[in-house]
């Protein structure tokens, strides 16, 4: 088995939303299904998502109780994104978990021989994800918010198209996806 790293091409996360906060809101996969896949089961999950991202270069070294914490911030940034999106006033318990966290050190970042270095604990980056969801919702972006049109997936990204007309998280997968299923249910509805 190759170990997971983005050197060598083996991840387990997509970044498809173009920030990181939303990303990370993303590591829970087809959250209304019965059974969603979470994406942060383990502090190596976790550790790789922190890597994959390009946040830091080094494994923070995340434990069990870090991936407990994660996951609370990635929910109450997920309640506030989806608040955004109902048009409804932002939960106060995810606006106090949220702002918690923005409130800690954030990636440290050096210059080193090699160009930029970025270092930092679990918390240094739940803390930068957290002040990007502050600056992300409590911005003008927050109009920009979208869920994916394909009802397996509830990935949330930024719609930056021209027209705001953009419909996936991704083209590559769930655009695809959709398409290809209305391809094959109008051939098939021609052959009937």
């Amino acid at each position: 088995m190759h170990p997971v790293t983005v050197q060598y091409g083996y991840v387990n996360h997509a970044f498809p939303c173009g920030t990181l906060c939303l990303d990370f809101v993303g590591t829970l996969r087809a959250r209304r299904n019965a059974a969603p896949l979470e994406k942060l089961a383990t502090p190596g999950l976790l550790d790789d998502w922190f890597v994959e991202s390009g946040m830091v270069d080094l494994a923070p070294g995340a434990s069990g109780a870090d991936v407990v914490i994660a996951v609370q911030l990635r929910e109450a940034i997920y309640d506030l994104v989806a608040a955004r999106l109902d048009e409804r006033p932002l939960p106060t318990e995810a606006v106090a978990e949220v702002n918690l966290h923005a409130s800690g050190l954030p990636v440290t970042l050096r210059l080193g021989p090699d160009g930029v270095m970025r270092t930092g604990s679990v918390a240094q980056g739940l803390a930068t994800l957290a002040r990007e969801a502050v600056r992300l919702l409590g911005g003008d972006e927050a109009a920009l918010l979208r869920e994916c049109a394909r009802p397996e997936c509830t990935q949330v990204y930024l719609d930056r198209s021209r027209g705001h007309r953009r419909e996936w998280c991704a083209m590559k997968t769930c655009g695809n996806r959709v398409k290809a299923a209305n391809y094959r249910a109008r051939r098939q509805a021609a052959q009937s």
